[in-house]
């Protein structure tokens, strides 16, 4: 796949609650994989937020297989997964797709049957994108977040303006 084509999601939204869980089933996405920090929370966050829970009750309740994919450490992502009573895989290393393949195999899905969702293009879209997944891009949740993250987001904001999304 072109690195270009491998950072435009399909499509851009701003919020992983106006996820149109219609169009997603028509195109038979059966699992949703799912960034956590700033995209279903405070980035950095060592527990769920009411945001979070609606989330994941809301594409709970409409159908989905819903499986935590996050970089960060066993320790804080399982924990959030945990008590949001899904699945997690944890050291995912995106935007390598290892961890979304690694995702795909816990949860039986074929990367045509997955969506992964996150907030940022260098990490959560590619790794979908890599893996063959579809993605969303929601805007991140919250302007605070880690300074390395922060550092990248010039250049998203740029791919953005390039690829026009």
């Amino acid at each position: 796949m072109n690195i270009f084509r491998s950072m435009r999601p399909d499509i851009v939204i701003d919020s992983v609650k106006q996820l149109d869980v219609t169009d997603l089933r028509s195109r038979g996405i059966t699992t949703i994989l799912l960034d956590f920090d700033n995209t279903l929370g405070p980035d950095h966050a060592t527990e769920p937020n009411d945001y979070s829970r609606e989330c994941v009750s809301y594409l709970r309740n409409a159908g989905f297989a819903l499986c935590l994919v996050s970089n960060a450490k066993s320790g804080r992502s399982s924990g959030i997964a945990s008590k949001l009573d899904i699945p997690c895989i944890t050291y995912a290393h995106k935007p390598n797709p290892s961890g979304v393949m690694r995702a795909l195999e816990l949860m039986k899905a074929s990367h045509s049957e997955a969506c992964m969702v996150g907030d940022q293009i260098f990490t959560d879209v590619m790794a979908g994108r890599l893996a063959g997944c579809y993605t969303v891009m929601v805007e991140r949740y919250n302007r605070k977040e880690i300074w390395y993250v922060a550092l990248k987001r010039p250049f998203e904001k740029i791919v953005r303006l390039i690829g026009r999304f």
